[in-house]
C-alpha cells in the first residue's frame, strides 16, 4: 500500500472553483488561496438553502495511532457522492502538535483524504496562525496592563488567560515571565497552551456570526483585580484589534477530497482538552450548501460525541440525524487485553471481549437518543474469520452496521455504508434530542450526569480547588453555563492506562476554569494536561523536501 503523501501526490487536483460549482458556489462567493483552496464568503447565505441533514461520526476508544474516524467520515461522504446524493464533508483543521509529534495529520488516509494534505496539515490559509497571533497579543496586552500599573490595576497573581503555541513544548507547561531587569515586565508565573485548547480557538468555532465573535470576545474573562473585580476583555479595548487578525480565520475553507469532492474545514479544537468540533460556521454553510452532510468529532463518544451534542448543538440548533461508531479491529483486541505489538495477531476471544467498549460508547448514544450506524473501518491485519465474528456479534444484538474498506478503495469501498446511512436517514422520525444535562443544573450535577451516562462512571471527586472554584463561579452567577469536561481519549475512565468499559469507577477533577466567551466550565480530570509533549521519536524528524522538490515524511 502507497504512503498517505504517495496517493495524494498521483491525485490531479480539480481546480478549487470547478469543485465549489458541485455546492452552486461561484467565483464571487469564494477567496482564492491558489488553485486548491478558498475561503468561503458569508454571501453563501442568500443562495438556496438545503437544509442538509447532518450526519456525525464518532468512535470507540481509540488506540493511540487513531481508529480512521476522519478516514471514515472522508470515505463515507465520497460514496455518498458516488450514489449522487448532493453532500458536503464538514471538518477540523488539523493541530502542528500532533502533526510534528506522535500520531501524524489529520486529513484521513490511502485513498479517502482531503487534499492537498501538505498544505491542509502545515499553514493551510494561516488560520491557526491567526489565533496564535491574536491569542498572544491580549497576553501581550495584560503583561503592559500590569507593568504599567494601569487603572485596571490586575493582580500578577490571577491571570486566567494564557499564553498558546500550536507545537507541543512540555517546557512551556509553566513559565515564569518578566525574570532579569524591571523594564523585562513584572515577573509572574505563567503557562502556554496549544492552540486548539485555547479558550480563542472555543470562541471561533462556536461563534454563529462575525457580531456573535465579537460578543464572545468582549465577554471572555482574562483576569481578576487586586481587590477582586472580574476583567474582562473588552475592558482591555483590543477588541478591534482582534477581530482584524480574526477577519480572515473566521472564513470557512473550501478543499477537496481525493475523489474531487467538496470538503469545508474549519477550526480545531481537540476532542480531549477542548470541545472537538469544526466551527458552527462551517457545518452551517454545509447544511445551506447540500443535503446531507458529514462531519466528525473528536476521539470517542465519551468526548467529542458528548461535546457536539451537549455544548454545539446546544449553541447553534444543529442536530444531527444519525451517528456513524467507527470501531475497529484492533481497538477491540487491545480492550480485550491483547498488548499493542501483537495486535496483527489473530484473536477472536480478545475482539469479543474488547466488545464492552463498544457497547459502552453506543450506551452514549443511545442516552442521547440519536440513531446510529456502525462502521468497521477494515484494517490490512484483518483475518476473515474475525470479520465474521465481529460481524456475527453485531448481527445478533440487532445493530444496524457495515463494513467498510474506504482506506484502500476510496468511495467504492464505502458504498455499502452510504446505503445503510441513507436508509437509517429516510427512516429517523425526527425524535427529539435528548441532552445528558440541562442548562439550569447545578453545576456537580452536570459534570456528574456526564460522567455516569457518557463514561458509566458511578462518582466524581473534587480536589479542593476545584471546590473553591465551583463556589466561586456559584457566586457570580455561572450555574447556568455548559461544561467542557478534558479527560484522556485512551479510557473511558480518567486514567488513560484502564482500558475497555469498567463501571461505576469514580473521576477525579483536579480543577475548574471559566470560559466565558466560549459558553462553557471547562473540568480538568484525572492527569491531563493542556499543552502535550513530544514523543522521543517525533516525526518532525523523518520529514522534510527531496531533491524534486516534493515533500516526504508526512503522515
Amino acid at each position: 500500500m502507497k504512503s498517505d503523501l504517495e496517493v495524494q501526490q498521483e491525485i490531479k487536483l480539480r481546480n478549487i472553483k470547478d469543485v465549489a460549482k458541485e455546492l452552486d458556489l461561484g467565483e464571487d462567493d469564494l477567496e482564492l488561496y491558489g488553485k486548491y483552496k478558498a475561503k468561503i464568503n458569508d454571501s453563501i447565505l442568500n443562495k438556496k438553502n438545503h437544509n442538509g441533514k447532518v450526519v456525525l461520526v464518532s468512535a470507540i476508544t481509540p488506540t493511540k495511532a487513531g481508529e480512521g474516524k476522519t478516514t471514515v467520515s472522508i470515505g463515507l461522504a465520497q460514496a455518498l457522492r458516488k450514489l449522487n446524493v448532493n453532500v458536503c464533508l464538514a471538518l477540523r483543521e488539523p493541530s502542528l502538535g500532533p502533526v510534528m509529534g506522535l500520531k501524524g495529520g489529520a486529513t484521513g488516509g490511502g485513498y479517502s483524504q482531503v487534499v492537498p494534505m501538505e498544505d491542509i496539515n502545515f499553514h493551510f490559509t494561516g488560520d491557526m496562525h491567526a489565533l496564535t497571533s491574536a491569542n498572544n497579543l491580549v497576553s501581550a496586552v495584560i503583561d503592559n496592563e500590569i507593568y504599567y500599573d494601569s487603572q485596571l490595576n490586575i493582580d500578577p497573581d490571577r491571570v486566567v488567560w494564557a499564553r498558546c503555541l500550536d507545537v507541543n513544548d512540555r517546557a512551556l507547561r509553566s513559565v515564569k515571565i518578566g525574570q532579569g531587569s524591571k523594564f523585562n515586565g513584572v515577573e509572574r508565573l505563567d503557562q502556554f497552551r496549544i492552540t486548539v485548547a485555547t479558550e480563542l480557538m472555543a470562541i471561533l468555532c462556536l461563534s454563529k456570526d462575525f457580531k456573535d465573535l465579537e460578543n464572545r470576545l468582549n465577554n471572555s474573562l482574562v483576569a481578576y483585580s487586586k481587590d477582586g473585580k472580574e476583567i474582562l476583555l473588552k475592558d482591555l479595548n483590543i477588541t478591534g484589534s482582534l477581530l482584524l487578525l480574526l477577519k480572515e480565520a473566521f472564513k470557512p475553507n473550501l478543499v477537496q477530497t481525493t475523489e474531487g469532492g467538496p470538503a469545508i474545514i474549519h477550526g480545531g479544537p481537540f476532542a480531549n482538552i477542548a470541545h472537538g468540533c469544526n466551527s458552527i460556521m462551517a457545518t452551517t454553510y454545509a447544511k445551506h450548501l447540500s443535503d446531507v452532510v458529514i462531519t466528525e468529532a473528536g476521539f470517542g463518544a465519551d468526548l467529542g460525541l458528548e461535546k457536539f451534542l451537549d455544548i454545539k448543538a446546544r449553541i447553534s440548533g444543529i442536530h444531527p440525524s444519525a451517528c456513524i461508531l467507527v470501531a475497529t479491529i484492533r481497538a477491540l483486541k487491545m480492550h480485550g487485553g491483547v498488548e499493542l505489538e501483537n495486535l496483527k495477531e489473530e484473536n477472536i476471544e480478545a475482539m469479543i471481549k474488547g466488545c464492552e467498549n463498544l457497547e459502552r460508547h453506543i450506551e452514549t448514544i443511545k442516552n442521547f437518543n440519536l440513531p446510529f450506524v456502525i462502521a468497521i473501518n477494515k484494517f490490512y491485519t484483518d483475518t476473515d474469520k474475525e470479520i465474521d465474528a465481529l460481524e456475527g456479534y453485531l448481527r445478533d444484538k440487532g445493530y444496524n452496521f457495515e463494513l467498510a474498506d474506504i482506506h484502500t478503495n476510496g468511495g467504492n469501498g464505502g458504498i455499502k455504508l452510504a446505503e445503510r446511512v441513507l436508509k437509517v436517514l429516510n427512516e429517523n422520525k425526527k425524535d427529539e434530542l435528548h441532552f445528558l444535562y440541562e442548562t439550569k443544573d447545578d453545576i456537580k450535577d452536570k459534570i456528574l450526569k456526564v460522567a455516569k451516562k457518557a463514561y458509566g462512571a458511578g462518582s466524581v471527586e473534587y480536589s479542593p480547588k476545584a471546590l473553591e472554584k465551583i463556589e466561586l463561579y456559584k457566586k457570580l452567577g455561572y450555574s447556568n453555563l455548559l461544561i467542557c469536561i478534558a479527560k484522556t481519549q485512551n479510557s473511558v475512565t480518567d486514567d488513560s492506562k484502564i482500558l475497555n468499559a469498567p463501571k461505576d469507577f469514580t473521576i477525579h477533577v483536579k480543577d475548574v476554569s471559566l470560559s466565558l466567551g466560549a459558553g462553557f466550565i471547562v473540568v480538568y480530570t484525572g492527569k491531563i494536561i493542556t499543552m502535550p509533549g513530544l514523543p522521543i521519536d517525533p516525526v518532525c524528524k523523518h520529514m522534510g523536501i527531496d531533491e524534486d522538490g516534493n515533500p516526504f515524511g508526512i503522515i
